[in-house]
C-alpha cells in the first residue's frame, strides 16, 4: 500500500499537464500512486498524459461531470490510507510530499493536514498565503482547534495542499456534487472537515497555486454556477469562534460576483445576511461602489500585481 494516493482531476488542461506531473516525480517521497482521471476533456490533455509512462499512474477517463463527481470518483480507485489532492494546472515543491508526511508522523491521530502554500499571480510574482498563523515560527507544526478564525484572509486549507484520511474523507460525504465551476465545493468541504475534526498544519511552504494557470475553473461565467448554500452552516455559529465572520466574507465574496455579474437580486440576498462589522473597510466600501468603479479597482489590483504588490480586500 502507498504512502499517499495523489488525486489528479483533467479537464482540457493540455498546456499544464506535464509541468504538474514532472513536479510529482521530483518528489523527495516517491511512494505514491496516482489517480488520474480525465474529465471529458476536449483537448490534448489525453494524449499528454499518455506521453508518461510511470507505473504509479492509474489512468481513467469519463464522460464531462465537473470536478467534484471526479475527484469523488478517484477516491474510490484509491488504496492509500492517505489522500491528496492536486490540481491539474498546480504545482509542488520537491519536499511537498515528505512535509505533509512528516507531519502525519508527528500527528497521526488526526483526520485531516495542510501545508502553507504560496500564490503565484504572474510569471514574475508569488506571494505567501495571508493567515495569523503565518506568524509561527518557520516550520512550526501544531493542532489548528481555530481553523475559521486562522482563515479570514486565505483559508489554511487549499485544495492542492491538504491530505485527508481517506476514511475519513469519506465519512463526510466527499464534496458536494450540486456545486459547480468552483463556486465554493472546496470552501463546503472544509468547513464540514472543520466542524468534525481539528487540522493539522504545518507553516512550511511546499505547495504553489497557480493563478494564472489556462482554463480555471473560477472563469467560468457567475450566473451558469451553482453556489454552496452558506445559509446551512449558521446554525453551528454559537459554537465554532470565527465561523460567523467566515461564513459572511464568503457571502461577501458571492454578492460581489453577482454584482459584476449584473444579478442585483442575488447580489442583495447574500449582502442582507451579512453583519457588516465582520467586514473590512475596504469590503464595506465596495459593497456601495457601481460595477464600473469595481473594473476600475480590478484593473488596479491587475497592473499592483504586475509590479510585485498583492492587493486583497480581506485584510
Amino acid at each position: 500500500m502507498p504512502k499517499f494516493s495523489i488525486i489528479i482531476p483533467l479537464y482540457n488542461k493540455e498546456k499544464d499537464i506535464a509541468k504538474t506531473l514532472n513536479s510529482l516525480f521530483l518528489q523527495t517521497e516517491n511512494d505514491y500512486e496516482i489517480i488520474l482521471v480525465n474529465d471529458g476533456s476536449t483537448d490534448g490533455s489525453e494524449t499528454v498524459v499518455k506521453g508518461f509512462t510511470d507505473a504509479r499512474i492509474s489512468y481513467f477517463s469519463k464522460e464531462n461531470e465537473g470536478v467534484s463527481r471526479t475527484r469523488n470518483f478517484a477516491v474510490t480507485k484509491a488504496t492509500s490510507k492517505h489522500i491528496v489532492f492536486l490540481d491539474a494546472d498546480d504545482y509542488w515543491h520537491p519536499n511537498h510530499l515528505e512535509n505533509l508526511h512528516d507531519l502525519i508522523t508527528v500527528f497521526p491521530d488526526q483526520q485531516w493536514y495542510a501545508t502553507a502554500y504560496e500564490k503565484r499571480h504572474n510569471s514574475k510574482f508569488v506571494s505567501p498565503m495571508l493567515s495569523p498563523i503565518m506568524q509561527k515560527p518557520k516550520d512550526w507544526k501544531g493542532v489548528v482547534t481555530n481553523y475559521f478564525e486562522n482563515s479570514l484572509i486565505d483559508a489554511l486549507a487549499w485544495t492542492s495542499a491538504v491530505c485527508f484520511k481517506k476514511s475519513f474523507f469519506e465519512a463526510l460525504n466527499g464534496f458536494d456534487t450540486s456545486i459547480t465551476h468552483g463556486a465554493g465545493e472546496d470552501t463546503d468541504l472544509w468547513i464540514r472537515a472543520a466542524l468534525k475534526a481539528p487540522m493539522a498544519f504545518t507553516t512550511t511552504i511546499t505547495a504553489r497555486h497557480n493563478l494564472d494557470g489556462s482554463n480555471r475553473i473560477s472563469h467560468t461565467p457567475t450566473l451558469i454556477r451553482n453556489f454552496m448554500n452558506v445559509d446551512v452552516y449558521e446554525a453551528e455559529t454559537e459554537k465554532h469562534p470565527g465561523l460567523k465572520a467566515y461564513l459572511d466574507l464568503n457571502r461577501f465574496s458571492f454578492a460581489m460576483q453577482h454584482k459584476m455579474a449584473g444579478d442585483k437580486k442575488t447580489f442583495a440576498r447574500f449582502v442582507q445576511k451579512i453583519e457588516l462589522n465582520n467586514l473590512t473597510g475596504k469590503q464595506r466600501y465596495m459593497l456601495k461602489q457601481p460595477k464600473q468603479v469595481l473594473q476600475l479597482i480590478l484593473k488596479g489590483k491587475g497592473l499592483a500585481e504586475k509590479l510585485g504588490f498583492r492587493l486583497t480586500s480581506f485584510n
